[in-house]
């Protein structure tokens, strides 16, 4: 399985973003480890995990503790040693895939249904306070087309990181 491992970190001087290595790890443990240590000094931490053009997992820290995590799709556990570590101790979120029927309120453009055989699992506010709601997140994970890096220049564009981690993927 193909992975691409992109932490990007907002510090005093603004954003910066790392490739991780992933390979190896033995339990969550050691991802926030590595997480942490991509910039130490770091107020947010997000780590985005892209695997087989078909799963994305975003972990989120604070000041280097209180982990959060999102899965675009609880499948990604039962198919990769990397899922079933980055999801083991994670529960289903509080809104479905089905409930985006009913639409969030926002006035965002229409937008395709999403996919209705994926299962997002995690935190699906560990964005909100960032601009990207859960109704938002679940929205781009289950678009018909939408890559998981796709997912993921769309949410850094609007943390304002975009250009960093445009960056790292040119490297």
């Amino acid at each position: 399985m193909s992975t691409f491992a992109a932490a990007v970190a907002r510090g005093k001087n603004g954003w910066t973003a790392s490739e991780l290595e992933l390979a190896g790890l033995a339990d969550i443990d050691e991802v926030v480890d590595r997480l942490r240590d991509a910039e130490p000094d770091a107020d947010l931490s997000l780590l985005f995990v892209e695997a087989d053009d078909q799963y994305l997992v975003i972990l989120r820290l604070d000041e280097g503790e209180d982990l959060r995590v999102f899965g675009s799709d609880s499948a990604f556990a039962d198919e990769s040693r990397l899922g079933a570590l980055l999801l083991a101790d994670v529960e289903t979120p509080a809104l479905e895939i089905d409930d985006l029927a009913a639409g969030s309120g926002d006035d965002e453009e229409e937008r395709p249904a999403a996919d209705p055989d994926a299962d997002p699992v995690g935190d699906v506010e560990l964005l909100a306070d960032l601009g990207v709601n859960s109704h938002r997140l679940l929205t781009l994970c289950g678009l018909e087309g939408m890559l998981p890096s796709d997912v993921t220049a769309e949410i850094c564009q609007k943390l304002g990181c975009g250009d960093e981690l445009e960056e790292l993927r040119e490297a």
